[in-house]
């Protein structure tokens, strides 16, 4: 039975360090980011003419105005990172698109003396075998 079980969690953890599953995508097929601790405010990530566009959504996920929200950017790692610039939209933000391989990283905060909430994903433009699309917009169910 102690064996049985020792197989059973390691094909658990093995599943999820190595197992190929499908991100969170938006209403326009864009990767999906949580921006709130109460899942009121989301991202979707797409790219557009070299840029990252950051849509804010609501809860419905239905588009929403940026208001007094302001994001923050920045990739490389945490002793080196470097700051991107970003530019406010009606709807949300854009941002350089980085590197392959790179991962980028954001802060939102709603309004300027709200808490910062930050969101990553690492923009791997490799093709996933199952569904073709870019990893970082893989189609896959878990």
């Amino acid at each position: 039975m102690k064996t049985k079980l020792m197989t059973l969690a390691l094909a658990l953890v093995t599943s999820f360090a190595f197992g190929h599953g499908g991100v969170p995508l938006g209403p326009k097929g864009g990767r999906l980011l949580e921006l709130s601790k109460d899942e009121t405010v989301h991202a979707e990530v797409t790219v557009k003419d070299g840029k990252f566009q950051i849509a804010l959504l609501d809860k419905d996920l239905k588009p929403m105005k940026a208001g007094e929200g302001t994001l923050t950017a920045t990739t490389g790692d945490r002793k080196n990172p470097v700051k991107l610039e970003v530019t406010k939209t009606e709807t949300g933000f854009t941002v350089p698109v980085v590197k392959d391989g790179e991962w980028l990283i954001v802060q939102y905060k709603a309004t300027p003396k709200a808490k910062a909430v930050t969101a990553r994903f690492e923009y791997d433009t490799g093709e996933c075998g199952e569904c073709k699309s870019p990893e970082w917009l893989c189609k896959c169910k878990e």
